[in-house]
């Protein structure tokens, strides 16, 4: 069955393009609002409000006096909502001019989008789609995403319209969940329609928590209007479900909210009393169902709203008659149909034929091309993605040879270092080794080779009594004390540190830093490999039993020292030992 239900649709729709530029100026007007205040009035207005044009004169009036083009141009806008179809246009036509030079990115897409949403609101849908066209032509050269969704929205109507419901849901949904383009009450009414397109393609489970939710929504936030649109469309629900009594108990709520005091359009009360008459119908009512659908004939009479539902109407209505033997009657339901369905062929044709090939091939072509660009994309970042993974695996292999060469190397200075200790060659010097040093400076009583080994401030003597007691410092391992400087070592040994600097540098062949460090692992050298205990421990803990403030420095000097790792000495070790 072919529908063009837009629930609470083409006001809000209007109020969705809706893009004031909201300046709040308080001038001694005859117009004491702001237009922001004015505005606010308007839109949370029901559509057909008696107030809606009076609001919309004055606002207009004050942005002229004023000479603001941009509230002008909102004037307009308001003013054509409050029109018949050739008034509308022309306040529409006005917003065309007054925009013509505007740099804002929502023109002119949006005189098309509000062109195309009175064009429809009037049941003109060959102008409605030609207009929605051009105002997704224009929004998407400009990049306005939310006039893009509004066209999108729009067609989707006109889709609806021509049967593909399913195509009508999935852009429904997609707005009403997916996007930020849109406030909450926007949303809500996206879900109204979403739950009828639901119902159409028999996904009745979906359209009953939609209808639901805006139930309670509307009821919680005290919103009449929109808690009887969504009351209508659970007539609907029940109709559709078969539970025509229920349908009917809500739908003559409805009725009574809409035709009171002008609360409802023209859609609420057609669909209304359709939703009534096929509930009676159901119930085999016939002259209730006939009763509503002859209202339904003269609100058309009267309106000119013409839906493809009317079909139905005028179809019972014949047959009605024909059963009671009317020809009169009968008679004039036939004419009235003729004339219905003349136009709903016209527009459906019309429809049917330029929404493919006008919206659907170019969103096709579009989506077409937008994944031809994505898998190009895809397959420049699965090469880029390819080439780094070569680089990091080749550069890997290069760092693991790299690694396994200096493992090999690392293992071999440790094996040496090993067998060094073995053999008793890594240590302490000896008493006769320090002795060995000095008696070039004492025998040889050549001067200039003095000179070249010590200063000739420290005397002979000096310098044997400072390399004795260097030797009693590392035989009795002080050097494992923490906290030893070159100025705290003078002081032991009752010299000065330039003394002892100088010693050191000469006899040594290193600075006292270098010195200490060295006595340091040398002894961890004999004590790792002989000791399984010391072995055992925690690294920290070998590091401070050495005499340093952490591990970090430990391990650096060991390496600095040997030439390999300590954890590969460890372990060269254990390798060993276990042999």
């Amino acid at each position: 069955m072919m529908k063009i239900k837009c629930l609470m649709l083409f006001f809000i729709i209007g109020n969705l393009f809706f893009h004031a530029q909201t300046n709040n100026i308080e001038k001694n007007t005859s117009e004491k609002r702001t237009y922001k205040e004015l505005e606010k009035e308007f839109y949370s207005s029901p559509a057909g409000n008696v107030n809606s044009k009076s609001i919309a004169e004055n606002y207009l009036k004050k942005a002229k006096s004023e000479k603001n083009t941009t509230q002008i141009a909102e004037g307009y806008v308001m003013l054509h909502f409050c029109e018949n179809l050739p008034n509308a246009l022309q306040y529409l036509d006005s917003l065309q001019h007054i925009t013509l030079n505007s740099k804002e990115n929502i023109y002119p897409a949006r005189i098309y989008l509000l062109k195309g949403n009175v064009y429809f609101r009037n049941d003109n849908l060959q102008s409605a789609l030609n207009n929605y066209i051009l105002g997704l032509k224009y929004a998407k050269e400009k990049g306005n995403k939310r006039q893009i969704a509004m066209a999108h929205i729009s067609i989707a109507h006109l889709n609806n319209y021509i049967g593909k419901h399913a195509e009508t849901a999935k852009v429904l949904r997609h707005y009403a969940y997916d996007t930020d383009y849109m406030n909450q009450d926007e949303k809500n009414s996206l879900k109204l329609n979403l739950a009828d397109a639901y119902i159409e393609i028999n996904k009745m489970d979906s359209a009953y928590a939609l209808i639901k939710e805006g139930l309670m929504d509307s009821k919680k936030n005290k919103d009449v209007y929109r808690y009887h649109q969504n009351l209508g469309l659970l007539g609907y629900y029940h109709l559709h479900s078969k539970n025509y009594q229920k349908a009917i108990d809500g739908l003559l709520e409805c009725e009574k909210y809409f035709f009171t005091n002008n609360n409802g359009s023209k859609r609420n009360h057609n669909y209304t009393f359709l939703y009534l008459g096929k509930s009676y119908a159901g119930l085999n009512e016939k002259e209730k169902a006939v009763e509503y659908f002859r209202k339904i004939d003269s609100m058309v009479l009267t309106t000119n709203y013409i839906y493809p539902e009317l079909r139905d109407v005028y179809t019972y209505l014949i047959d009605y008659y024909k059963e009671n033997n009317n020809k009169e009657k009968q008679l004039y339901y036939v004419d009235r149909f003729l004339k219905v369905d003349q136009v709903l062929d016209t527009q459906f044709r019309y429809i049917s034929r330029e929404l493919p090939r006008r919206y659907d091939t170019p969103e096709l072509l579009q989506e077409k091309e937008n994944i031809t660009n994505e898998l190009t994309k895809r397959k420049s970042l699965f090469y880029i993605v390819l080439s780094l993974l070569l680089i990091s695996h080749l550069l890997f292999i290069n760092v693991y040879f790299k690694y396994k060469k200096s493992e090999k190397k690392y293992k071999k200075i440790a094996q040496d270092l090993i067998q060094s200790v073995n053999e008793n060659k890594v240590g302490k010097n000896t008493e006769r080794e320090a002795k060995e040093l000095l008696p070039e400076v004492s025998k040889s009583g050549n001067t200039e080779n003095s000179e070249d080994r010590i200063s000739k401030t420290i005397s002979e003597d000096i310098a044997l009594a400072i390399l004795k007691e260097l030797e009693i410092f590392e035989n009795k391992d002080q050097f494992l004390n923490k906290g030893i400087t070159l100025g705290s070592l003078a002081k032991k040994i009752k010299t000065n540190s330039k003394y002892l600097s100088e010693i050191i540098n000469t006899y040594k062949g290193k600075n006292f830093a270098t010195y200490l460090n060295d006595l340091r692992i040398d002894y961890a050298i004999n004590r790792l490999a002989n000791d399984k205990k010391f072995r055992s421990y925690k690294i920290p803990f070998i590091a401070e039993e050495l005499g340093y403030n952490n591990e970090q420095a430990f391990t650096l000097a060991f390496k600095k020292r040997t030439g390999t790792p300590l954890s590969i000495y460890l372990k060269e070790i254990e390798n060993m030992s276990s042999d």
